[in-house]
Order: structure tokens, then C-alpha cells, then sequence
């Protein structure tokens, strides 16, 4: 459900907790086939998102109920490809009908690479429970949008802003969160360019990890397309001055 302190000013949900129940979708389904998390951890291992685009017709609205799914599209030796539908739920009462097209109010599309936890680099997907993995990729489901590509950035983008990471950035792999760069990128527009603007698509692609105590710096410039912007971020660490990028991202608004 798009719980009413999940969502923002216009009562939609924040895009923010819109990707957690992506990455909970995505969670709940491999580790009921024998790959999840909880699973990995005992070996040394855990997925990572790499990258991340969701492309939304419209979000879900305070108090609606919905579902995510999710279905693996491909597997390669240190990547797997991951998509999510979001539909939404009949209310009771409403006359709707299991059998009947149910609303789809966007997609998303990921990829995934398996690190080990301790060495923190790339390890065969196919190797966990013989290539488990293989027989639950479904080629026939349609995610029809964009797979996205590099986001191009140019010398001259506008610095923005440098933040701090804490504690609440910081997720069980002990890297800042893949939702928290996906909140700190929106919080870049003011709340008054929320009020003219909604989020059509929203995608972003990880580079390295960043860890509390780094300092996060935005640089932004506009894209090709109308109402359309890349974000580069970059990471200073407490022990080195030289920066690191991050992340990139693509947001495209619509009017």
C-alpha cells in the first residue's frame, strides 16, 4: 500500500520507496528460489545493484494497494537482469475482477552483479546451486521500456552540492544504500519545480561504493531530451582527497 508517510506533497508515492519495494520484490522472489540474500550471506556472497531505471505512467496514490512484480530476464557469469511491473490492486468493491486488465502504473528494469563480501569483487552467479538461477529466467514477459544506456556527462556540469553520509545511508552491505543516492539526486530540484513536475523516468547506474563518512558531491546538467538531466556524483573519502565517481544518473520530468 502507498502509505500516507510514503508519500509526498501531492499524496504520490515518493520514488524513493517506490525502488524499496522493487529491491523487497526482488529479494523475496530469489530467496524463495534458493538465491536470496539470507541465503548468500552464509557463503560470503550478496547481490548488488548496478543499475536501476523506472519509468512511470503515473505513481500509486496515498492509500492505494498495488503489487510489484518481478521476473529475472537474463543470467551471464557476473550479471543477471532483473524486471518489475507495477500494477495495481482492485479495491473491494469496486466492481473490478481478478480476470479483468488490471492498471499498470510503470516498470523497472535492473541489473545485478554477485560480489564476494569479502574481497568485494564480481563471483560466478552460475555458481550458486549449479545455476539455479537458469531455470527461473522468463524471456516472453514484455518490459517495455528503455534498457537505458551511459549517461554522458560533460566537464562543464554545474557543481550543486557536497552532503555528508550517516548512518541511516548505510545498508547491510556497509556501502551507502542504492535508495539513498536515488533520494539525495531528487532532493537536487526544489519542492516549488515538484509542484509543476512529475517524474517520468528515473535511472541510474553505480560505479563504486561510497561508505559513511564520505562526502557526497552533485554535479547536474541538462540532458538532449526536454525537461531531461544527468547527475554525476562523487565521493571523497576521509583517508584520500583525490575524488571518486560514484554514480550517474538520468531523471526526465514531465510538465
Amino acid at each position: 500500500m502507498a502509505e500516507p508517510f510514503h508519500c509526498d506533497f501531492s499524496q504520490r508515492l515518493f520514488m524513493g520507496h517506490l525502488g524499496n519495494h522493487m529491491l523487497n520484490a526482488a529479494d523475496f522472489h530469489s530467496s524463495a528460489r534458493g538465491f536470496g540474500m539470507k541465503y548468500l550471506m552464509t557463503i560470503q556472497r550478496s547481490w548488488v545493484l548496478s543499475r536501476l531505471a523506472i519509468e512511470m505512467d503515473e505513481m500509486p496514490q496515498m492509500y492505494t494497494k498495488f503489487n510489484v512484480e518481478t521476473w529475472v530476464e537474463s543470467a551471464m557469469r557476473y550479471f543477471t537482469s532483473r524486471n518489475f511491473r507495477v500494477v495495481a490492486l482492485p479495491e473491494p468493491g469496486s466492481g473490478e475482477f481478478p480476470n479483468s486488465p488490471a492498471k499498470v502504473y510503470g516498470y523497472g528494469r535492473s541489473i545485478w552483479a554477485m560480489i564476494d563480501t569479502e574481497s568485494r569483487q564480481p563471483t560466478d552467479i552460475f555458481s550458486i546451486d549449479n545455476g539455479a538461477i537458469n531455470n527461473w529466467i522468463v524471456k516472453d514477459k514484455e518490459c517495455p521500456i528503455d534498457k537505458g544506456g551511459r549517461v554522458k556527462m560533460s566537464e562543464d556540469a554545474a557543481f550543486v552540492r557536497t552532503i555528508d553520509t550517516q548512518y541511516n545511508d548505510v545498508d547491510i552491505n556497509g556501502h551507502i544504500n542504492s535508495v539513498k543516492y536515488i533520494e539525495h539526486v531528487l532532493d537536487l530540484w526544489p519542492l516549488d519545480w515538484y509542484k509543476e513536475h512529475s517524474i517520468r523516468r528515473f535511472e541510474i547506474a553505480y560505479v563504486a561504493e561510497a561508505h559513511a563518512g564520505d562526502q557526497l558531491s552533485f554535479y547536474k546538467e541538462p540532458a538532449e531530451e526536454p525537461n531531461a538531466f544527468n547527475i554525476r556524483i562523487v565521493k571523497i573519502s576521509p583517508n584520500s582527497e583525490e575524488p571518486v565517481e560514484v554514480c550517474r544518473s538520468k531523471v526526465i520530468f514531465r510538465s
